[in-house]
């Protein structure tokens, strides 16, 4: 045990003694996941077990299939590594930011729309991953486009280019490879938003939030992310810069 930890915020922060971590399967920059081995790697599982080796306990992950399933599921972990959305508050406390990945859109070729503000326009139907983090930014601020929902973003690739959608939402790393599947598409330059991906708890575990913040802000400085996002040779995500 890390005697520096006062025992009721280890408590609080893994009271069966273990501490259980929510992962995020969709998001694939920041876990890869062997279902055959049942094991996960990556930048979110490396945070967990360094959160678990400092608090002294072990770690144990929890799978979900989406962001949205592990929002649900808030009374089954301890600590969940998802993007903090506002619609998620209610019963989440997220730290700041440890990571931050940026989302746009893939056009199919021949696509009048040329510009991130073209989008949102009427007619426009925009493919998006179901409750992913970019989607309920989008379902927040767009007036006039309309979201064609899709369980999950091999789903929303498929939906789009199936039913000639006028825009696929999505993570830049991830519409690269999109882009590849389907010839003469485009990614518009720039973003609609910035995925800030955080470190979320029950809301109320107030001790445990604030501890998790503390950890988040070292870990940032300290260059362990950078290092731990470059040892897993991830392309398109960065280091938070807030």
């Amino acid at each position: 045990m890390n005697a520096a930890i006062p025992s009721d915020l280890r408590t609080e922060l893994a009271p069966t003694g273990t501490l259980r971590a929510a992962l995020n399967l969709s998001n694939f920059l920041l876990v890869q996941h062997d279902a055959a081995a049942g094991v996960s790697r990556g930048v979110a599982p490396d945070l967990a077990a360094e959160l678990a080796a400092r608090l002294g306990v072990p770690v144990a992950f929890q799978t979900y299939e989406n962001a949205g399933k592990v929002a649900d599921a808030a009374a089954a972990w301890d600590v969940a590594f998802i993007g903090a959305e506002p619609q998620r508050e209610h019963v989440i406390a997220f730290t700041p930011a440890y990571v931050e990945i940026e989302a746009t859109y893939l056009v199919p070729a021949g696509s009048p729309l040329q510009a991130i503000e073209d989008v949102d326009r009427p007619g426009v139907r925009i493919a998006t991953a179901e409750r992913s983090a970019y989607d309920l930014y989008l379902a927040r601020t767009l007036r006039a486009a309309t979201l064609v929902r899709a369980g999950g973003i091999p789903a929303s690739f498929d939906r789009f280019a199936a039913e000639g959608l006028e825009a696929l939402a999505g993570l830049k790393p991830r519409l690269v490879a999109d882009q590849a599947r389907l010839p003469g598409s485009r990614i518009l330059a720039g973003s609609f938003t910035t995925i800030q991906q955080a470190i979320g708890t029950p809301r109320e575990r107030r001790a445990a939030a604030a501890w998790l913040a503390v950890q988040v802000a070292e870990v940032k400085a300290s260059g362990w992310v950078a290092a731990t996002i470059a040892r897993h040779g991830v392309q398109g995500l960065s280091v938070a810069r807030s």
